[in-house]
């Protein structure tokens, strides 16, 4: 589709269905949701953000700023909301506060965030991961991995990514501005150490239409582990059924 956004067709049609953008978590590319195109044919087509320094984009620079990513972004999905196309943005993680900031610049049909601290708590996140090699091995471990299990160039290039991020997210402040229009999902796992009720609970403040809270278990990656709850939850939204599945709290 773009330098900043990816699709993988799932068949005939797909650029009549609503639309699914999805951002991963920070260190991450965006070819984990290539799995969940098949999932959701016929329902929704998939887009995946990616951003520079990783994957089909690893040669390239970083953008300067949050704000500049999230205009490139924006800027390549405009053309999907102005042919009147449903949209649905999903974020996990930091993936979660970009997608935020896009929701405010298109406005989709619904937002959907997993592990994601509230705008308003985004102060600082991400210095630790800058400056503190324990803070890098405490993040590998919620992704589930033992760095001691990495070989030296993997490690090299995932803290590389990580970092760069983290410095990304350094360059955001949260402006409050006029609260979205749109129903927003706020996903969290029990076992999550780095997102708290209350970092989860602030997405309510955000929004003047619906705000629910989902609950799974199994960590800070739970939902991209085991999606399966999840993608019933987006293709509902997709479809704009009146009753959205998933455990609801």
């Amino acid at each position: 589709m773009g330098n900043w956004i990816s699709t993988w067709p799932s068949g005939p049609g797909d650029a009549a269905l609503p639309a699914l953008l999805c951002l991963p978590p920070a260190g991450a590319g965006c070819q984990q949701f290539r799995a969940w195109a098949p999932a959701l044919a016929g329902i929704g087509q998939v887009y995946g953000v990616q951003l520079p320094g990783r994957e089909n984009r690893w040669r390239e620079p970083m953008p300067r700023t949050f704000d500049e990513a999230v205009e490139a972004i924006a800027g390549e999905l405009r053309p999907v909301v102005a042919a009147g196309r449903r949209l649905v943005v999903f974020g996990h993680s930091f993936g979660g506060l970009l997608g935020y900031e896009i929701a405010r610049r298109v406005r989709p049909a619904a937002l959907v965030v997993s592990a994601c601290r509230a705008p308003g708590h985004w102060d600082g996140a991400g210095r630790g991961i800058v400056e503190d090699d324990e803070e890098l091995d405490k993040l590998f471990d919620t992704a589930g991995l033992d760095p001691a299990f990495l070989d030296e160039d993997t490690r090299a290039l995932m803290v590389a990514m990580l970092r760069k991020d983290a410095v990304l997210s350094l360059s955001y402040t949260h402006s409050p501005g006029a609260p979205l229009a749109v129903p927003v999902h706020a996903w969290r796992a029990g076992g999550d150490d780095t997102v708290t009720a209350e970092d989860l609970a602030g997405w309510a403040a955000v929004t003047t239409a619906a705000f629910r809270v989902h609950r799974v278990e199994g960590g800070h990656h739970a939902v991209l582990r085991r999606p399966e709850t999840l993608l019933e939850h987006l293709a509902g939204l997709l479809r704009d059924d009146a009753a959205v599945p998933a455990g609801t709290a």
